[in-house]
């Protein structure tokens, strides 16, 4: 997925997807039959954003005079995608829950419980709650990694003893030291629409701007 043959690059974001096994006995659905799969919520989010595009690709013709307009008429637009992303947030979601680090037009990066096996589809309901953007997708898993972090969650059958503190400390350290096993596993889109790879696409590029923002911040600040 992240390599230099990609169309588009990826950026180290943080966000929250829910994956769910496609059976590798059926096809991938066409792209009406993945539109009939979208919930209610992602549709109206998706239609909304598609006339915001539009409309503000249009008010950028007009003279300085009417930045006033279009600065509250994107601040409307922002309301409203807000509001549509509460919604998406109360619906239940089908699939497991995993947490992303990296995302990009081509694709995306998850950590999984367990590895997955390479070249199976999944089903992926991704959303990054900082870009207001809620996609409904299908991945191919490309690559699936051991990786290896201290665990720093305490047991509380542990504590039981609590007249033995030499053998509760031990035991503390032992459990902050234990290896907990998380998979880093890469997805390449399968089928995903095109509007949604756009809205991908723009979403890295803000990330990317913010990132290079904060890093030009601190660079100011150690100076």
């Amino acid at each position: 997925m992240f390599t230099d043959t990609n169309p588009y690059f990826s950026v180290p974001h943080p966000f929250t997807a829910y994956l769910s096994l496609w059976p590798s006995s059926e096809p991938l659905p066409s792209e009406m039959a993945l539109r009939s799969m979208q919930s209610l919520g992602i549709q109206l989010l998706s239609e909304v954003k598609t006339l915001e595009a539009n409309c503000l690709l249009q008010l950028r013709h007009l003279d300085n005079d009417a930045k006033v307009v279009v600065d509250f008429l994107k601040l409307q637009s922002r309301k409203v995608d807000l509001v549509l992303q509460h919604v998406l947030e109360k619906e239940t979601q089908e699939g497991e829950k995993c947490i992303g680090n990296q995302f990009g037009g081509s694709g995306l990066r998850l950590l999984t419980p367990t590895a997955l096996d390479i070249g199976s589809n999944y089903k992926i309901t991704l959303f990054i709650h900082d870009e207001l953007v809620a996609i409904l997708c299908f991945g191919k898993v490309t690559s699936s990694t051991a990786q290896k972090t201290l665990s720093t969650e305490s047991s509380a059958n542990s504590n039981t003893n609590s007249g033995d503190t030499q053998s509760h400390e031990f035991n503390t350290q032992a459990e902050l030291q234990s290896p907990a096993t998380q998979w880093q596993t890469d997805f390449e889109f399968s089928q995903i629409l095109e509007a949604d790879v756009e809205q991908l696409v723009k979403a890295s590029l803000n990330v990317q701007q913010k990132q290079l923002k904060l890093r030009k911040l601190a660079r100011d600040e150690r100076q």
